[in-house]
């Protein structure tokens, strides 16, 4: 089976979350049919107060704001573990040979800067400050 490209491979993980989401939606609202329908939003005009504007800025009674409040889907809890967790899932992790290839190329670095360092100070940078000094006459 040939390797997927990368936009392959985009378009079937948005094919899926589209799938999830549809499903989530469901769960919430089961009587909702599950083809997705495109519903046309009413156009509003920019001179005329249409009946939604008039009803959005009128006062609201008091026991109105408790039952918009009920209402409105509950948050899920949790949402942004379970990302974080299919977003992990999606990571190329490097095998355990690469990870010690790489450590010991890390190490090796931090020890040859370190005797190169301290080359530096002790055979070249020290000599020239007793001179400049004048400590050693």
């Amino acid at each position: 089976m040939a390797k997927k490209s990368k936009t392959q491979r985009a378009k079937a993980s948005a094919a899926r979350q589209q799938r999830k989401a549809a499903r989530e939606q469901e769960e919430l609202n089961p009587s909702v049919e599950t083809t997705p329908a495109v519903e046309e939003a009413p156009k509003k005009s920019l001179f005329k107060k249409t009946s939604d504007d008039a009803a959005a800025k009128s006062p609201e009674p008091k026991g109105s704001a408790k039952k918009a409040e009920e209402k409105k889907p509950k948050k899920k809890r949790f949402k942004f573990l379970r990302e974080v967790r299919s977003e992990m899932k999606r990571v190329t992790w490097p095998t355990r040979t690469d990870v010690l290839r790489w450590s010991g190329v890390v190490v090796v670095a931090l020890l040859f800067f370190g005797v190169f360092v301290a080359l530096l100070d002790n055979a070249i940078i020290t000599p020239l400050l007793v001179l400049v000094s004048g400590i050693g006459a």
